[in-house]
């Protein structure tokens, strides 16, 4: 039987219109050891049919931090219906961390973050643990969202590019050129050699939802990327 620890919401911050932030704290004060990349089941008991609901969420939060964080869209399905009525105080239920999508702090001198969407939270683990660690780790992320306003957490990955050999770029999928004047449409080749001219001497890591990463990956495959040097997180 699987142990489901107690967790407390302890932060609840909507930071785009469709994503909320939402940070847990173990109940017995205990912190979460996991590589960035990782994931956890999130459960919740249905007060009226006593039914367990589990999710899975990337853990956005750095290893062994008081609190650990998930970036959730609130696309008001079966688990998040529950979560658009949450209030800090209430309590859910985690298992793992879980899964093979796991950044090399140590190993990895060169890499490539592309995200879509909520795919972002496992790279802001990623990032946090290269700034907690003062790594010296050479970043370039491409950041793919259907509009301007749904960058996540942008004003940390503002600061990452004064605090770490890091640089990143947003196309935005469905923004019109009058409101947006960083990159426009989905990714393809011309944008990836464009901001990482030396993308075959990354690792790359993908994740985002399955047609996104799947796209991605033939991307960086037909740019001559080594399939062993890809590493693809899927959701949804």
């Amino acid at each position: 039987m699987i142990n489901k620890k107690p967790y407390v919401i302890a932060e609840i911050d909507k930071d785009t219109p469709d994503v909320t932030l939402f940070k847990f704290k173990a109940q017995d004060g205990s912190k979460l050891d996991f590589k960035p990349g990782m994931f956890v089941m999130l459960h919740h008991k249905d007060a009226q049919t006593g039914a367990d609901i589990g999710r899975a969420f990337s853990l956005a939060s750095l290893p062994n931090d008081d609190t650990i964080e998930f970036a959730i869209s609130m696309i008001h399905g079966r688990f998040t219906s529950y979560l658009d009525t949450a209030k800090v105080g209430d309590i859910y239920y985690v298992t793992g961390p879980y899964g093979q999508f796991q950044f090399n702090a140590g190993i990895d001198s060169k890499v490539m973050f592309i995200a879509g969407g909520t795919g972002i939270a496992p790279f802001l683990s990623m990032l946090r643990q290269i700034k907690h660690e003062n790594l010296s780790t050479d970043v370039k992320l491409i950041y793919s969202v259907r509009f301007h306003k749904d960058i996540i957490r942008k004003e940390e990955l503002e600061q990452y590019r004064n605090e770490l050999t890091f640089d990143y770029c947003v196309t935005a999928t469905r923004e019109g050129t009058d409101e947006w004047s960083g990159e426009h449409g989905h990714v393809n080749e011309d944008m990836v050699k464009k901001h990482a001219p030396d993308i075959t001497e990354r690792t790359c890591y993908v994740c985002g939802p399955l047609e996104f990463t799947k796209a991605v990956q033939n991307v960086l495959v037909s740019l001559g990327v080594d399939k062993q040097k890809i590493k693809a997180d899927v959701w949804g």
